[in-house]
């Protein structure tokens, strides 16, 4: 079974920030008085709160926050840039700084995630067995993989644990449909006697009269 229902677009769209509407600026990006607290830590710069902040507002919004930081909606950097009376340019000085020194991108992602309580799922993690077993369970519902992988990143938004990277949630969704196919048949099994697969696979036989299976 392939692992690849999702095309090289739809990929690149996955990895990246979407266009955000009114609704969803309002809703993420509006810091609380505690946000501010958790921003303005003595010795942090405007560029790094600023960075921070992004990364702060779009971990719950999209679920996991893309490399490509500067493409965030520019809606969104203004809107906090003015909450926290900062330039919104020094998000470039940020993301600059950060590549040089990309550690510095990682602890702070960190920083939010333990900030917002959310968690990771790496193989054999509560969180990743979890992901599994949903996907099973969806798996045993309906075979649409395009939807059985949207339904898995809602779940994980909805338990705060950061979704993986869009290949690997591919393969998982994959490995999910075939675990599914797998438990149908052990579960149907004692039902296909002899005579029951006879009958199954006279529905498949091609009748000549009318060129395709009655």
């Amino acid at each position: 079974m392939s692992t690849r229902f999702l095309s090289d677009e739809q990929l690149e769209r996955l990895r990246s920030f979407p266009d955000i509407g009114r609704e969803e600026l309002n809703k993420y990006f509006t810091l609380t008085s505690r946000e501010h607290g958790f921003l303005n830590a003595p010795g942090r710069g405007p560029d790094a709160r600023l960075g921070l902040a992004v990364q702060l507002c779009t971990l719950p919004w999209l679920g996991f926050v893309p490399d490509e930081l500067l493409q965030v909606p520019q809606a969104a950097v203004q809107r906090l840039a003015t909450q926290m009376a900062v330039f919104p340019g020094v998000l470039e000085q940020y993301d600059r700084s950060t590549r040089k020194r990309p550690q510095t991108r990682s602890d702070h992602l960190k920083l939010v995630m333990k900030y917002l309580t959310w968690k990771n799922a790496t193989p054999g993690s509560i969180q990743w067995k979890e992901l599994e077993q949903f996907l099973l369970d969806r798996a045993m519902e309906h075979d649409t993989p395009s939807l059985l992988f949207q339904q898995a990143v809602e779940h994980l938004q909805a338990a705060q644990v950061v979704r993986p990277g869009a290949v690997t949630l591919m393969e998982l969704v994959t490995a999910a449909r075939t675990a599914a196919g797998k438990l149908t048949s052990q579960k149907v099994a004692h039902l296909l006697t002899r005579l029951m697969r006879a009958d199954l696979d006279r529905l498949l036989v091609e009748d000549a009269e009318i060129g395709m299976s009655r």
